[in-house]
């Protein structure tokens, strides 16, 4: 599975992004996807994830009710809206894909497939 992330960019604190990760290479809806960050100086985090289906979603406690996760297996591909950003989103932002497995997934080390990063910075 060929992942390539986009929409990453600078915003103020407050503002919004939206990243899509767009899947290619193999059959989409057979795999959960997530979203990680990685900050500078930081280890690579979980952020959200989604099931093959898209019936299932799953958020880090710091970004819930500010973040979506949502698919669409038609067009191959998976987006996060990020709202209410805070200077503290700033970080990298990668895709990952692993084969579907009816289980939430939330560790780095799950997943199979990695997109290049999109960098998100947000200003104060």
């Amino acid at each position: 599975v060929q992942l390539v992330e986009s929409g990453g960019g600078l915003v103020q604190a407050g503002g919004s992004l939206r990243l899509s990760c767009a899947a290619s290479g193999q059959t989409f809806s057979n795999y959960d996807m997530g979203w990680f960050r990685q900050a500078p100086g930081k280890e690579r985090e979980f952020v959200a994830a989604i099931s093959s289906s898209g019936s299932r979603t799953s958020y880090v406690e710091s970004v819930k009710g500010r973040f979506t996760i949502s698919r669409d297996n038609a067009k191959n591909t998976v987006t996060l809206q990020m709202n209410s950003l805070k200077v503290e989103d700033t970080a990298v932002y990668y895709c990952a894909a692993a084969p579907a497995s009816g289980r939430g997934r939330y560790t780095d080390r799950e997943y199979n497939y990695w997109g290049q990063g999109t960098q998100v910075t947000v200003s104060s």
